[in-house]
């Protein structure tokens, strides 16, 4: 039999190389992309030589087709899709202009859907497809409406294509991370000593106590792609450590 194949948009840190780590560890062929040349340079030192890191631009179209031939080259067929790229931004309401806002949802959004268009037609029968969302696209976080919103089309968007797919077997779910520990705290412009308050009174409000690791959302990705999750398809699978339970 041989080895599945996976790309990871967002790949190169956070929630999406512990994922490629962890899949490569479970013998899968991994492809990760990313955009920052910082990134893209610490994974291909860092990452397991024979995990192809990819430089794409969420946003851009023309990336996504390229992507598309990128995988089709090295891998022929897919049996993981996981979109996981995506973007932060922290604003009130009255703050935020319009290149924030369409930064926002073409990152998140758009990205998202057209990678996917693009790379369906390289998806094995009964792949799996998940989006990375996020609780705050349930939960309300003060100066996260729009990065909120661009997350939570994603989720609107997993039903139907769920519906549209199941013909094919493929399924298609969504991860929602609660506060994970990742370098996507220090990307929100935050001084450091907001981050760090930030940072404190969110884990004094996680039933759980502390904050998520990028390894345990990557343990429920692994899941949603796996046998296991054979009959689990247009679910979102919350890793929050109860984060949002309480009133």
């Amino acid at each position: 039999m041989s080895q599945p194949a996976a790309l990871i948009t967002g790949g190169t840190s956070g929630i999406g190389r512990a994922t490629a780590e962890l899949l490569h560890a479970r013998d899968y062929r991994v492809m990760v992309t990313g955009h920052r040349p910082d990134s893209l340079a610490a994974a291909r030192r860092e990452l397991p030589r024979d995990v192809l890191v990819v430089a794409a631009d969420a946003r851009s179209p023309a990336d996504a087709d390229r992507l598309a031939a990128e995988v089709k080259e090295h891998f022929g067929s897919l049996d993981l899709l996981f979109l996981n790229a995506g973007i932060t931004r922290s604003a009130p309401v009255e703050a935020v202009d319009e290149a924030t806002f369409d930064e926002l949802f073409d990152t998140n959004t758009k990205g998202q859907f057209f990678t996917l268009q693009k790379t369906l037609p390289l998806l094995a029968e009964g792949a799996s497809v998940v989006f990375t969302v996020g609780t705050g696209a349930a939960h309300g976080i003060p100066g996260a409406s729009v990065a909120a919103a661009s997350r939570g089309a994603l989720l609107a968007m997993v039903p139907s294509l769920a519906l549209e797919l199941a013909p094919r077997r493929i399924r298609v779910n969504a991860v929602s991370p609660g506060p994970i520990d990742t370098p996507l705290w220090d990307k929100m412009g935050l001084p450091p000593e907001e981050r760090t308050r930030l940072a404190e009174a969110t884990a004094s409000r996680i039933p759980l106590g502390r904050f998520g690791t990028a390894r345990e959302v990557a343990e429920a990705v692994a899941f949603l792609a796996s046998d296991a999750a054979g009959y689990v398809t247009g679910q979102n699978l919350t890793v929050s450590g109860g984060a949002g339970l309480g009133m």
